[in-house]
Order: structure tokens, then sequence, then C-alpha cells
């Protein structure tokens, strides 16, 4: 499959919006298999305060199964498979918890790293630690995750008190050092210390969709820097489209942009208008 997927150079700075290119997108799409992968906080759904209130609207869930009825699907998330799963409640798409440590497809596939599960009692340990250095620090939230430990500082006021929740992190991982720190939206996490993350967890997907690799054209979009492994990942064989506003501070490998989840709705109703076409 011989692609030419460069994003055409736009008037303004930065990545030009896939809105406005869907020219460029839509032959793509006609011509190849479709497997189109979405994170969810962020992407299908705004970030809120409360990781509990990021609701899964009836629109955006009615697009999810109408791409499911055309081509390959699949959720992938930070949160726990099962979280995910229930959130989207959509059956025949494969979902991707915590970063893509578990898997289930519509047809019983399951993966779950195993180097992961073996240091669960590691990650128990050092959740364990943190609360107790942490439990005192206004507006910090632990949550604990099966494959991972998420320190949100959303709702703390004091830049001191961010500072302290860094702190605690990092002497954590000297202590517990199998596991590693990544950073997202007003959190830290901590998790297993291995070679996996959302982009591998794209190429497992990739090899298990039982279809041809070569005539697959993966579409990710994701808001976050774990999204970044799997733009990387599909960079010369796929399209990433980062969501979110602007920011030349934030460097991807995704070629496209869409502002918010508006946008990431109307982008998909679009696309597949124009496919039906194909």
């Amino acid at each position: 499959m011989s692609l030419d997927l460069s994003a055409p150079v736009g008037d303004s700075p930065g990545l030009p919006s896939a809105l406005e290119r869907l020219d460029h997108i839509i032959p793509l799409g006609r011509e190849n298999d479709l497997a189109v992968f979405l994170d969810y906080d962020g992407t299908l759904t705004p970030i809120v305060e409360d990781p509990n209130e990021a609701v899964l609207d009836a629109a955006m869930r009615d697009i999810i199964q109408r791409l499911a009825d055309c081509c390959r699907v699949a959720v992938i998330s930070g949160r726990d498979l099962q979280d995910v799963r229930r959130r989207v409640a959509l059956e025949h798409i494969f979902y991707a918890g915590s970063h893509g440590f578990e898997i289930a497809g519509p047809a019983g596939q399951h993966k779950e790293n195993q180097e992961a599960t073996a240091l669960l009692p590691v990650l128990t340990d050092a959740e364990r630690s943190l609360r107790e250095q942490l439990s005192a620090v206004p507006g910090c939230k632990l949550e604990r995750k099966r494959f991972s430990i998420a320190v949100h500082y959303r709702l703390v006021d004091r830049e001191e008190d961010v500072d302290t929740i860094e702190n605690a992190v990092d002497e954590v991982l000297e202590v517990f050092t199998k596991l590693r720190k990544t950073s997202g939206k007003k959190l830290y996490e901590l998790q297993p210390d291995i070679d996996w993350d959302k982009g591998r967890a794209v190429e497992w997907l990739l090899d298990n969709l039982n279809v041809a690799p070569a005539e697959v054209l993966p579409l990710y979009l994701g808001d976050d820097i774990t999204d970044e492994d799997a733009f990387w990942v599909l960079r010369e064989r796929g399209i990433g489209i980062r969501v979110g506003e602007q920011d030349d501070q934030q460097r991807t490998t995704a070629q496209y942009r869409l502002r918010d989840q508006e946008e990431v709705r109307r982008f998909f109703e679009q696309f597949l208008s124009r496919l039906d076409g194909r």
C-alpha cells in the first residue's frame, strides 16, 4: 500500500485542521480498510475535575457505533479495561485499558501484559506509601487503577502543594524502582516500567484485526502526551489527529488537529457521510 500521508500545509501555523483537510483524508479512507483508534478522556469526552463525571454522551456513542458498522474500532484509555468498557458500552469493538496493559476484543480476544501483572504487588506498596505522604494535601486525589496509580492535582490550589506532590511521587520512585512516572493533564501516573505503551498496544491490535497489515489505514485520535506513543508508531503508516487547542510548546507527531469533542463529532459525521459515497 503506497500512501501520501503527509498533511497539506495550511495558512495558519501549527497543525492543519482535520475538518478542513477532509478532501485529503477521505480518499485514503476510501482506498483502504480503516482501523479507528480512539482515546477516551479529552477525546470522546471533555476533561472534567472529577474523572467519574466523564460521561460519553449519546451523540458520540452513536458516532462510535456508526464507525463500528463500517470499520474496525478500538477505544484505548488510561482507565481500567472494565471502566472504559462500561462507559462506552458498545459491543463489536476492541477495548484497551490501562494504556494498553490489558486488551479485550469482540470475539473473546484478550491480552494481559504478564510483566505488568507480576508488578501488581509493587503498585500496591507504592500506593500505600503515596497515600501516607499525600493524605494531608488539599485537593490531591489518588486513583488506584489495576496497572497504575494516578495522582490528580487539578483541584490543588497552591503551587507549593503541586511541588510537594511531585516530590512525593519522585521519592516513591526512588524506592520502587520497577515503576516509572508519566505525566498527563494535571496528573502524574506510576506504571510498571516495562516496554509497553499505547503505541505498542496499537501495534498488537493491528496484528490481531484479521486483515493484511498492508491493507489497513489506521486513524488515531488522542489528546494527551500518552497518545504520542501511538502517533509515533503510526507516523508513516496511518493518520494521527491531536485533539485540543493548538499549543506551540507541545511537540507532536500527529499530522492534524481537532480543537474539541464537538469538532471530533463533526469530523466523523462528515467523514462517515462522505465515506458512504465510496
